[in-house]
């Protein structure tokens, strides 16, 4: 309705691809790509590569020409597809091979020409992963590696290379990657999810330090093995300690993991400093609003009032914090600063901890910026009972920055009017 097709704007209709496919736009779908890359391993900095010294490239592996794979699903007609060849050889020059005729990789033989050509380049990028083949709405995953002989190409290649290597994942869930991961010959791993039509080049962007990736994982990447610890038809997202079944996602399993929720690397360092915080909220309740019990652990303490309805609330209640962050590189960068809560101790069955906030703020190398929040208490310090009630609990709350490098306590309070 807002582009007109049902009131015949002409203001809208009239768009076509010279509007939609102009530089701004092109710039845009570019940046949304560097953006959304993350940066998972960089041994001994070896990202970004150097222009100067990496001259060729060898470029493998069944992404590494990808084109529509890039756009996943649900995407519109692109304005061009720049495949990550395209892209890298923007850089340095390539020599291409596919090591896998496709993701599937049932074949080979195709190996011996990817290792051939990172025996003669300065560098080495092997492009993996899987698509809409192997993930999609219809079409369910039977496990967590990847698919065919990639981890044989990857391993036999990285084995052979003259130069670094870097290996990028494409893929919209989670891979067991360890072999990668604890390969010492693979210096650099980069997830790009699925980039979309200027994927190529924001992945050697990238990996050539143009950008500075910021990126974090938007979701955990579980070890093999997770899927034979509980069956797929197990809804609760909570653990069944009857069962035995772990729970899933960062917000109810705390196993171990290839790399956790909320990941990602950078070019720079960056410290977060707390500026100011509140460390209590007290607030009122009238007197129709009635206290609620909740589960607690046996010896934990428990509270009076323990926990209210969210819904009986007005729900006005915020406290406030201010972090300072602080680019301690030689490398300016974008730092995504992730905001958690963790409920008070003892609750039973309650989630490990919860996003409630987050922000992206850029900072020139050697300086910092103030980034400050403003969170709602009920939506920020509430939870989900298994009745399915949303409840605000009482007691000592827990707020965590980050990987945990900032943390303060708030505790929260009721008050009778």
């Amino acid at each position: 309705m807002r582009l007109g097709f049902f009131d015949g704007s002409p203001k809208f209709q009239s768009l076509g691809s010279r509007d939609i496919c102009n530089d701004e736009h092109i710039e845009l779908a570019t940046e949304s790509a560097r953006q959304g890359t993350v940066l998972l391993k960089n041994d001994n900095d070896t990202l970004p590569l150097d222009t100067s010294t990496i001259k060729t490239l060898a470029v493998v592996g069944p992404h590494a020409n990808a084109t529509s794979v890039m756009l996943g699903n649900y995407a519109g007609v692109p304005c061009r597809v720049k495949s990550p060849i395209y892209g890298l050889s923007e850089y340095a020059k390539v020599n291409y091979q596919m090591g896998c005729e496709n993701v599937a990789c049932k074949n080979d033989t195709f190996i011996f020409e990817a290792m051939d050509a990172a025996k003669n380049s300065d560098a080495t990028v092997i492009l993996g992963g899987i698509d809409l083949s192997i993930e999609a709405e219809s079409l369910d995953r039977v496990d967590l590696l990847l698919p065919g002989f990639q981890t044989q190409l990857i391993q036999q290649v990285a084995a052979v290379s003259k130069g670094p290597v870097v290996l990028v994942i494409m893929s919209a869930g989670g891979i067991d990657i360890s072999f990668a991961k604890n390969n010492p010959n693979i210096k650099a791993i980069v997830w790009a999810g699925y980039p979309g039509e200027e994927g190529g080049r924001a992945i050697a962007d990238v990996i050539f330090g143009k950008h500075n990736p910021g990126g974090r994982l938007p979701l955990t990447w579980y070890k093999a093995d997770y899927v034979n610890l509980l069956p797929m038809t197990s809804m609760p997202l909570r653990p069944v300690k009857s069962l035995g079944y772990p729970g899933r996602t960062y917000k109810f399993y705390d196993g171990p993991v290839v790399y956790p929720f909320g990941y990602g690397l950078s070019y720079t360092s960056f410290t977060h400093t707390l500026v100011s915080a509140n460390r209590s909220l007290a607030v009122n309740l009238d007197k129709t609003i009635q206290c609620r019990d909740i589960a607690y652990e046996d010896t934990a303490f428990k509270p009076d009032c323990a926990a209210v309805l969210v819904d009986d609330l007005t729900c006005s209640n915020e406290f406030e914090f201010e972090i300072k962050v602080e680019n301690s590189g030689k490398m300016d960068g974008s730092q995504v600063v992730i905001v958690y809560s963790k409920p008070p101790s003892g609750i039973s069955s309650t989630h490990i901890k919860q996003v409630v906030g987050f922000q992206r703020v850029f900072v020139d190398a050697g300086g910092n910026e103030s980034v400050k929040f403003k969170l709602n208490a009920c939506k920020s310090l509430g939870l989900i009972d298994f009745s399915g009630y949303n409840l605000l609990p009482a007691g000592g709350h827990t707020i965590v920055v980050g990987d945990g490098d900032v943390s303060f306590p708030l505790q929260l309070s009721f008050h009778g009017n």
